[in-house]
């Protein structure tokens, strides 16, 4: 029996996502589902298959997040932005009863729960506390030893300072950072950041479960921010920008009190690209 899926096609500063609703298409596998609809020459082609369902918990909205690869993320920081803007101008079966106004919601996660602020096509959310931050880790590379510093904001993530960072083999050296021993069992996403001043820097990340460098990632931004806040001995920042593999820019704030985080906001442009059906 052939079954019909409608979604929604959505990016997030060059992320770009499958969106659909949970509820109609709660027994399908939903992991073979994203590693077809995330296909870029057989399916709709995405970085992600984004789930949204009822939250059972104080949330507008539950959020899933299947990788290209069919696995299943605690969070995704530009995901969830794309979520935001989606639930706020998808006709729901249920209502947001958590909404604070008109343009605020929150998003439940398995990392926890996220609020999100809805400006037109301008998207901010407030991110999970990041925490095990350890600085300097030395990992053998290709008979090299890397000092990677390592955060996890929702997700893990490890980052590598450069310069020159157009030149780095990021597909090459994320790989090897990604399946490192020291970042087992889970893995890690790894980011390469080049600094340009205190208020902007420049990010690569090799994203784990698409397993391949992406125009973007939201929380690889963040880590790389937080991180780069902390190298330069920052304590607000208000924001910084991200300027990403897309050329697009994301701002993050956060406060920095003794290397640890709060207050910390994702904040950019999230866009609707187009709806359609797809086929099972």
């Amino acid at each position: 029996m052939i079954r019909d899926i409608r979604f929604t096609k959505m990016a997030a500063a060059g992320n770009d996502f499958v969106v659909i609703m949970g509820s109609p298409h709660s027994k399908l596998p939903l992991k073979k589902l994203a590693l077809e609809m995330c296909d870029r020459k057989l399916g709709v082609g995405a970085d992600g298959l984004l789930i949204v369902e009822r939250s059972r918990k104080s949330a507008d909205v539950r959020m899933r997040i299947f990788n290209a690869d069919g696995s299943e993320a605690e969070m995704c920081g530009n995901g969830a932005r794309c979520v935001a803007l989606w639930a706020l101008v998808k006709p729901l079966t249920w209502k947001l009863h958590n909404k604070v106004s008109d343009n605020v919601l929150r998003i439940e996660t398995m990392a926890g729960m996220i609020d999100a602020h809805v400006n037109g096509d301008n998207v901010r959310i407030q991110l999970t506390t990041p925490r095990d931050m350890k600085l300097d880790i030395p990992v053998a590379v290709n008979s090299r030893t890397l000092h990677v510093n390592f955060i996890n904001t929702g997700v893990p993530h490890a980052v590598v300072f450069v310069e020159g960072l157009e030149k780095i083999d990021v597909a090459g050296i994320g790989k090897e950072i990604r399946n490192h021993r020291r970042f087992k069992p889970a893995g890690t996403n790894v980011d390469f950041v080049e600094i340009v001043d205190k208020k902007l820097i420049n990010v690569r990340t090799y994203e784990r479960g698409v397993e391949n460098e992406t125009l973007a990632c939201g929380t690889g931004s963040v880590a790389s921010a937080l991180l780069s806040g902390v190298k330069l001995g920052l304590h607000v920042l208000n924001p910084v920008q991200v300027r990403t593999q897309s050329g697009e820019i994301v701002k993050v704030h956060a406060i920095i009190d003794n290397n640890a985080f709060r207050e910390v906001w994702l904040e950019g442009k999230v866009k609707i690209i187009y709806k359609g059906e797809y086929y099972v």
